[in-house]
C-alpha cells in the first residue's frame, strides 16, 4: 500500500493473539525436539560402530570416547578424594591412569564400548542396588556414628568437670571448716573445749585422683572408639565399594559373554526387527495370542509377579528408610544432650560462702551468793573470739575445658538418603533396565542379535504347531498397566 506521496506504508505487524500462534510455537519445539532426538540417534549408530565408515564418524568415535574417559577420569577422581578421603595425590594419580585405559580401550575395542553402555543399565538391577546401598550405608556411618560418639564423649567431659570441680570445693569447704575449728581452740588454753572437725587428707585425696582416673578413662575409651569407628567405616567402605565396582563391571561381562555365546539368555523381548521378520514371512499370527513370557520391547508394562516383586522388595526399603532416619535422629537427638550439658555446665555460677564465728566465753565465782541477794552474778570474761572465712563454691573445675557439642552434618544424611531412593526407584526399573541392557547389545552386535530373532522366531514357531488343532484355553493377564 502506498500514500497520496507514493511512499510504500509499513504493513501492519500479525496480531500476536492470533490462534495460529500456539501452534506454530508447538510445532517448533516439535520439530527442535525431533531435530534433537535424531541427532542424538545418529551419535548412538556412530558409536555403536564397531569399525567407522568414514573419517568423519571416526572423528565422531574419538571425541565421544574422549568426553566418556574424561567424565570416567573426573567421577573416579571425585569418588576417591571426596567419598574414600585418598589423599589428593595419589586420587589425581589414579583417576588419570584409569581416564587414559577407558579412553584407549573405548577407541580400540568396541566390545569395551559396549561394556561401558552396559554398565550404566546394569546400575538399575540387583548388583547396582547393592552397590548404591553399599554407598548410602558407609556415607551415613563415617558421617554419622563418629558424630554421636563425639557428643557423648562431650557429655562425658561434663561429666567429669562438674564430678572434679564438687569433689574441689569438697574439699576446700573442709579446709576452711578446719581452720575455723582450730580458731576455736587458741594455743596455750589448756583444757579447752572446741569444736573438732578434721578431714583425712590422704583419702580424699586418693578419692579425688581414683574418680579423676575412672571419668579420664572413660573419655579416652570414647575417643577411642570415634577413631576406631571412623577408620572401621571408612575402611569398610573402600573395601565393599572397589568388590561392589568389580562386581557390577563382572555383571555386565557376564551379560554380554552369555548374549554373544547363548540363542536362548534374555531372548524373551518381542522387539522391531522380530515384528519385521514374521510380517515378511506372513507369520505375524504366532503373536497374535503371545505366552506370558513374551515381553513386548516398546510397552512400558510390567508383569503381575514383577509388580508383587517390586511391592515386597519396596517394603524392605522402607525398613530401610526407617533405620536410616532413626539413626539420624540419634544423632540429632545426643546432640542436643550435649548441647544442653555443655551450656548447663558454663552457666553454672560460682557461690560464695562466708562463715562468720562469734565466740565469747566467761565464768564466775561463788555464782549463788549474788543470786541470794537478788542480783546478777559478776562474769570474769575468759576467751572471746570473731572470725570470719570466705571462699567460693565453684561446681566445675577452672583447668578442665569443656569440649563443644559437635552439629549433625547435613550434606551426608541427604547424600544417603538419595542414594537410598535411586536404589528404591532401581526396583521399579529393573525390568526397563534389563530391556535396555538388551538393545544395547543388540544394536552393537546385529549379526548376533538376526541370529537371536530367528531363534526366537523359531520358538514361537514350535510353540504354535503344539497348540494348533487344540481349543484354545484363556490365559491370564499377565501385565498391567
Amino acid at each position: 500500500d502506498k500514500d497520496p506521496w507514493g511512499n510504500r506504508q509499513p504493513s501492519n505487524p500479525p496480531d500476536r493473539g492470533s490462534p495460529d500462534l500456539p501452534l506454530c510455537r508447538w510445532r517448533y519445539w516439535y520439530l527442535g525436539l525431533r531435530k534433537a532426538l535424531a541427532l542424538l540417534q545418529a551419535t548412538w549408530i556412530t558409536y555403536s560402530q564397531p569399525v567407522p565408515a568414514s573419517c568423519g564418524q571416526l572423528l565422531t568415535q574419538i571425541l565421544l570416547c574422549g568426553s566418556l574417559a574424561l567424565a570416567a577420569a573426573s567421577l573416579t577422581y571425585c569418588w576417591l578424594a571426596s567419598s574414600l578421603l585418598y589423599p589428593l595425590g595419589p586420587s589425581a594419580v589414579v583417576a588419570t591412569v584409569c581416564g587414559l585405559l577407558a579412553f584407549l580401550g573405548l577407541v580400540l575395542v568396541p566390545p569395551a564400548r559396549c561394556l561401558f553402555a552396559l554398565s550404566v543399565p546394569t546400575l538399575g538391577t540387583e548388583q547396582g542396588r547393592r552397590l548404591l546401598l553399599s554407598w548410602s550405608t558407609a556415607t551415613l556411618t563415617i558421617a554419622v556414628v563418629p558424630n554421636i560418639l563425639a557428643n557423648l564423649r562431650a557429655t562425658g567431659q561434663v561429666l567429669r568437670c562438674v564430678t572434679e570441680g564438687s569433689l574441689e570445693s569438697l574439699l576446700n569447704t573442709t579446709h576452711w571448716l578446719q581452720t575455723a575449728s582450730q580458731a576455736l581452740n587458741p594455743d596455750g588454753q589448756a583444757g579447752s573445749q572446741g569444736l573438732t572437725l578434721q578431714a583425712q587428707g590422704d583419702s580424699a585425696a586418693a578419692f579425688r585422683l581414683h574418680v579423676l582416673r575412672v571419668t579420664q578413662q572413660v573419655l579416652e575409651d570414647f575417643s577411642g572408639l570415634e577413631s576406631s569407628a571412623r577408620v572401621v567405616a571408612l575402611g569398610t567402605q573402600r573395601v565393599v565399594t572397589g568388590l561392589f565396582m568389580l562386581g557390577l563391571l563382572l555383571d555386565s561381562a557376564w551379560y554380554l559373554h552369555r548374549y554373544l555365546t547363548d540363542l536362548r539368555f534374555d531372548n524373551i523381548y518381542a522387539t522391531r526387527q522380530l515384528t519385521q521378520r514374521l510380517a515378511e514371512v506372513g507369520a505375524t499370527h504366532l503373536t497374535a495370542s503371545p505366552p506370558a513370557w513374551l515381553l513386548w520391547a516398546a510397552q512400558p508394562r510390567l508383569s503381575q509377579a514383577e509388580l508383587l516383586s517390586c511391592l515386597v522388595r519396596l517394603g524392605l526399603f522402607t525398613l530401610l528408610l526407617m533405620a536410616m532416619a532413626v539413626t539420624v535422629a540419634m544423632d540429632y537427638v545426643a546432640f542436643l544432650l550435649a548441647q544442653a550439658a555443655v551450656d548447663w555446665a558454663r552457666e553454672l555460677p560460682a557461690v560464695p560462702v562466708t562463715l562468720t564465728i562469734k565466740y565469747n566465753a566467761a565464768y564466775t565465782i561463788l555464782g549463788f551468793l549474788p543470786f541470794l541477794f537478788n542480783r546478777p552474778p559478776l562474769e570474769n570474761p575468759y576467751l572471746s573470739a570473731h572470725n570470719s572465712f570466705q571462699w567460693e563454691l565453684r561446681f566445675t573445675a577452672p583447668g578442665c575445658p569443656l569440649l563443644p557439642a559437635r552439629r549433625p552434618h547435613t550434606a551426608a544424611p541427604l547424600a544417603a538418603g538419595a542414594l537410598q531412593l535411586a536404589a528404591c526407584s532401581t526396583v521399579l526399573l529393573e525390568t526397563y533396565a534389563r530391556r535396555l541392557r538388551h538393545s544395547i547389545a543388540a544394536s552393537f552386535f546385529r549379526t548376533q542379535e538376526a541370529k537371536r530373532v530367528r531363534h526366537l522366531h523359531a520358538r514361537l514357531q514350535r510353540r504354535y504347531d503344539r497348540h494348533r488343532g487344540q481349543p484354545a484355553q484363556p490365559q491370564d493377564a499377565s501385565s498391567c498397566s
